[in-house]
């Protein structure tokens, strides 16, 4: 009798701790991983940024991207280049992770502030140089040939002036204008971002035109949206 007694307790305490372990589970949802995403950083090194001479400055962009790269979930792209002469001339610095356990984004965002934050250090030690032309148009068209816009969210940051000296255009002349791009390079890529814009012209009419000519640049390229930041 009492071993009958003590089966069926049993089964009503099983029965029990299951449909609380259901309840509990149907109450608690699975949090969805965050889908990768693709991280460009372009570091503009030509003489006329302040990137490149002024560490507060730099220590500012430094501030402003970091958190960009924290913020990158598991299994994202980051990849840092220099901008400035066409053809790689000087443009040594060149970083690329994929985050992961090992290399956590809080570690890959500290690595990427020291790096922005160095530049006129690394500029003073000889490490880098100084670029004395503007090649924004030709990184960019370089950079689309190595993202997948289709496939994983993706952003490029720029850290410069964004006034375009190459062999497509001196954007500084008044009246002067961005060629636009004839395919969209960067087809469903979420935002071109340039922190700066402007900085070193002193002239908020300057700033203003390269605002809208990098805007209907990106428009053309196939960004979603564009950010022109003068400050901050």
């Amino acid at each position: 009798m009492m071993r009958s007694v003590m089966k069926a307790w049993t089964r009503i305490v099983s029965a029990a701790a299951l449909a609380v372990g259901v309840s509990f589970a149907a109450a608690v949802p699975l949090v969805a991983q965050e889908a990768p995403a693709h991280l460009v950083i372009g570091l503009d090194l030509s003489s006329s940024n302040p990137l490149v001479a002024d560490p507060a400055y730099a220590a500012k962009i430094a501030d402003r991207v970091a958190p960009l790269v924290e913020d990158l979930p598991i299994k994202s792209k980051l990849t840092l280049r220099t901008l400035g002469n066409y053809g790689g001339t000087g443009n040594n610095l060149r970083l690329d992770r994929v985050i992961s356990t090992k290399d956590r984004s809080e570690d890959v965002a500290r690595l990427v502030q020291g790096i922005i934050a160095g530049v006129p250090t690394l500029i003073e030690k000889g490490t880098l140089q100084v670029h004395n032309r503007t090649n924004i148009v030709p990184f960019l068209e370089n950079m689309a040939e190595i993202v997948d816009c289709r496939a994983m969210s993706t952003r490029v940051i720029l850290a410069s002036d964004g006034v375009e000296d190459s062999q497509y255009v001196r954007l500084i002349k008044d009246g002067s204008s961005l060629p636009l791009p004839e395919d969209k390079i960067f087809n469903r890529c979420d935002e071109l971002q340039i922190l700066g814009l402007g900085q070193g012209v002193d002239n908020p009419t300057t700033t203003k035109r390269l605002r809208a000519e990098w805007r209907n640049w990106s428009i053309a390229a196939g960004f979603r949206t564009f950010q022109g930041l003068n400050d901050w």
